[in-house]
């Protein structure tokens, strides 16, 4: 991985997650999977609203002034929170969707902007850490308003607290374990909660059962993509 530049960089992509039973063996609590072999999500469930999650509702969250605090810092840098990001985390039916169906104990935990290590202009923003922290998950902001998930092992949030040496070494040594694992913010959503649902499904209920539309239907693209 480059130090750190103002020029876009091309990150490495994958999927990090567990298993889906019989469809996606998984040797340990996370695996990165290659981003050509999963399932195209539906676009009906892209509808930039999370209708398939019931919609934002009229109820704001607990993050309201956490994110109005976030896009005033990122205002003066010419970045902000793309729409996706603000009505999920804005919306109190929304804002615990991760944390209530995490098989992995996963937990909401916005941060504020945090330096990229691979790009001057660009800033991280946490919202999702795992419960032993063998993962986290980033919103990566780009001066163009370019706006991804990446994931890392590494909490950015600690190299803010170092002084500028020893944050720089920090950044450094953890620059190459950016992972790019959705193209939006609302793909992330969209695929998270669907493979968490598809888990519980899997391990803990009758797989014969019935099992909502947008689920088998992930289910039959990932048997199709893996034949």
């Amino acid at each position: 991985m480059p130090a750190s530049t103002t020029a876009p960089v091309d990150l490495p992509t994958g999927w990090c997650a567990t298993d889906l039973g019989p469809y996606r063996p998984c040797g340990s609590t996370y695996e990165v999977y290659s981003s050509e072999g999963l399932p195209v999500l539906d676009p009906a469930l892209l509808d930039g609203g999370f209708g398939w999650l019931g919609g934002p509702g009229d109820r704001a969250s607990g993050h309201a002034a956490h994110l109005a605090a976030l896009e005033a810092e990122l205002a003066p840098l010419g970045l902000r929170l793309p729409a996706d990001f603000r009505t999920f985390y804005g919306s109190a039916r929304l804002c615990g969707a991760f944390d209530e169906v995490s098989v992995t104990a996963c937990w909401s935990d916005l941060s504020r902007p945090l330096r990229s290590p691979v790009e001057d202009g660009a800033r991280l923003v946490r919202f999702l850490r795992d419960q032993q922290d063998c993962v986290l998950w980033y919103l990566y902001l780009r001066p163009s308003g370019e706006a991804f998930v990446v994931c890392s092992p590494a909490d950015f949030a600690y190299a803010e607290g170092l002084d500028g040496e020893r944050a720089a070494a920090f950044r450094d040594a953890a620059a190459g374990s950016l992972l790019r694992c959705a193209g939006t913010f609302q793909e992330f959503a969209c695929r998270f909660v669907v493979e968490n649902e598809l888990w519980s499904y899997l391990h803990e209920s009758d797989a014969d059962g019935p099992l909502a539309p947008y689920l088998r239907d992930y289910l039959d693209r990932y048997a199709a993509t893996a034949s």
